[in-house]
């Protein structure tokens, strides 16, 4: 099981995301219609990917700058966007000892950052806070017999890792040295930045691709064919269960398999044996919902995912009958990596247990309404209707989130 995971997500005023206070479990499916700010949840996580990579002030002019990102609605716009994560962050932390937290604050006029990093030890059972406001970093510590200790970290030492105004933490302060918590947060950076928003790209994932190394699945399935080669070549009982849920969601499959149009050229594609073919059928001439099958069955059967995995739209292209089997291998696959999953499918959500649910919705100002019911009122509901399928409770508007 992975050892890190996010436990919840508030956000203020980010895009539609006025106030938002988002538990997280280890499958969250967010359902509601378009503009609800499904999106906008994942686009937090790319603005904190980017700011890791490519630092604050670049991450926000990427994206327009501060007021192409500040909350639209109400009667003035706000001065500030907040984004906080709260969870087993670091890689050896104890959940019995409390949440360790993240926290981005960026402030207008003038254009302003403050970042606090609360993180424990799990080799001293002390707790560390760092709080970096424009150049400067202040550390202060909490023992586990209970004293308190803080110090300002040494001009010397912020000027040598550059921290500057608008600099990150999650991009400098790993380059402390272990005794002032670099580590622990190099673990925090590795985790926001490393996350994967996967989305199938048909028209590159049925390509010829070189093949050979370890590179992972990437983002849109663009190296699918040497990804599945090496599942069969070295996780020989993993791709056992892929090809099997693959056959028995494709009925006219027999087996999945491989060609080299190259010679011998180091380059392949996928090829499907069906029933009552004479030859293959290359996956270029799959339909596109086959194609987009394998591409997330590869994903969730990746043994080595990231801590926490996006999807939007999981359903776009599959037939009903496919959904089943991915949502068993989501929860199966979620002992490895966290799903943060968006879809429109009522068909999709019948499959849920209500923990999984998230429903969304906008507010009278523009603002939106995430979740609009906490796990146990769903509860409450599907009690009431004795066993409705939570699909179709959201399509009759009884948990809200109408489409």
């Amino acid at each position: 099981m992975t050892t890190q995971r996010l436990t919840e997500l508030r956000v203020d005023n980010f895009r539609s995301l006025r106030k938002v206070r988002l538990p997280l479990g280890p499958v969250n499916v967010l359902v509601g219609p378009n503009g609800a700010g499904k999106t906008n949840v994942l686009e937090v996580f790319r603005l904190l990917a980017d700011i890791v990579h490519v630092d604050l002030s670049r991450a926000l002019d990427m994206r327009g700058g501060f007021d192409k990102l500040v909350f639209r609605g109400g009667d003035r716009p706000p001065k500030f966007i907040q984004v906080e994560v709260k969870g087993w962050l670091t890689e050896e932390h104890n959940p019995k000892e409390g949440a360790e937290e993240y926290r981005l604050r960026v402030e207008t006029d003038p254009l302003a950052r403050k970042e606090e990093f609360d993180f424990s030890f799990s080799d001293t059972g002390s707790w560390r806070e760092i709080i970096v406001t424009g150049g400067r970093a202040m550390s202060m510590d909490r023992k586990a017999d209970g004293r308190f200790s803080a110090q300002r970290l040494p001009d010397v030492l912020t000027q040598t890792i550059g921290i500057q105004p608008l600099s990150s933490g999650l991009s400098t302060l790993p380059r402390l040295s272990d005794e002032f918590g670099g580590r622990e947060v190099g673990a925090i950076a590795d985790l926001l930045s490393n996350f994967r928003i996967f989305d199938v790209e048909v028209a590159k994932a049925f390509m010829p691709v070189a093949f050979g190394g370890d590179e992972p699945l990437r983002d849109d399935a663009s190296n699918l064919a040497a990804f599945l080669l090496r599942l069969r070549d070295n996780h020989g009982d993993i791709w056992e269960r892929l090809e099997a849920d693959a056959i028995e969601v494709l009925p006219q499959l027999e087996g999945i398999d491989f060609d080299y149009p190259s010679g011998a050229g180091r380059s392949v594609v996928v090829v499907l044996r069906e029933r009552g073919l004479r030859w293959p059928t290359q996956l270029m001439d799959a339909s596109y919902g086959t194609i987009r099958l394998l591409g997330l069955l590869a994903m969730l059967h990746d043994p080595q995912p990231p801590a926490l995995t996006c999807v939007e739209e999981v359903d776009h292209g599959l037939h009903p009958q496919a959904l089943e089997i991915l949502v068993e291998r989501v929860r199966e696959a979620s002992e490895r990596t966290q799903f943060i999953i968006a879809t429109h499918s009522p068909a999709l959500a019948d499959r849920l247990r209500p923990e999984e649910l998230i429903v969304c919705e906008r507010g009278d100002e523009g603002e939106s309404v995430i979740p609009v019911l906490s796990a146990e009122r769903i509860r409450e509901i599907v009690r009431a209707s004795e066993g409705m399928p939570l699909g179709e409770l959201w399509f009759s508007g009884a948990l809200g989130g109408d489409l």
